[in-house]
């Protein structure tokens, strides 16, 4: 087991220095002589947003998954490429932000972004829907994700369905609605 260092009391500060240190700092506006407040942005143009989704969008065309199938009567086993879908989380893993920063980055709709935002995330749709409309993804699962739904009311008409509870009670049949 290794030995523990041991720990170091803190150093007391007097009173009078405290009010010396306190006195000196009082008025101080040397954090104005900053040449710049917070971080930089990300993105300086929409231009540069724009190539960095292209570069995301060349880089998921290259990445294929390698998926085993069997073919024929004798079932031989082949191993086939599938694509990769472009996905706003693969974008978002791509550029080293997460979610919250680019649904933030959506809504602040800062000067000429949107165009490009909303450019980007067409493609992302489109890509993904066209890809499980010829089959290459999963159909299910990219309706999911886009949210995508067959809805058919056959019974109601848009009305609420009340549960119909029917029961049998000394030979006669009962039935009603639950409330």
């Amino acid at each position: 087991m290794p030995k523990k260092k041991p720990i170091k009391p803190k150093k007391i500060i007097p009173p009078q220095t405290r009010e010396a240190v306190s006195k000196a700092f009082q008025g101080n506006q040397w954090w104005r002589l900053r040449a710049k407040h917070g971080r930089d942005k990300l993105f300086a143009t929409p231009d540069l947003l724009w190539d960095a989704a292209v570069e995301y969008f060349e880089h998921t065309d290259k990445r294929k998954w390698k998926k085993k199938d069997w073919v024929g009567k004798d079932a031989l086993e082949v191993e086939r490429e599938s694509d990769t879908p472009y996905t706003i989380s693969g974008l978002c893993l791509y550029l080293g932000v997460d979610r919250t920063f680019w649904n933030q980055f959506r809504a602040a709709n800062h000067d000429g972004f949107s165009p490009i935002i909303q450019a980007i995330e067409n493609i992302i749709y489109t890509q993904k829907f066209e890809g499980a409309s010829v089959g290459a993804f999963n159909a299910n699962i990219i309706a999911r994700d886009l949210g995508l739904k067959e809805q058919a009311d056959i019974t109601s008409n848009g009305k609420e369905i009340a549960p119909v509870i029917t029961a049998m009670v000394d030979g006669q049949v009962i039935s009603g609605e639950l409330k």
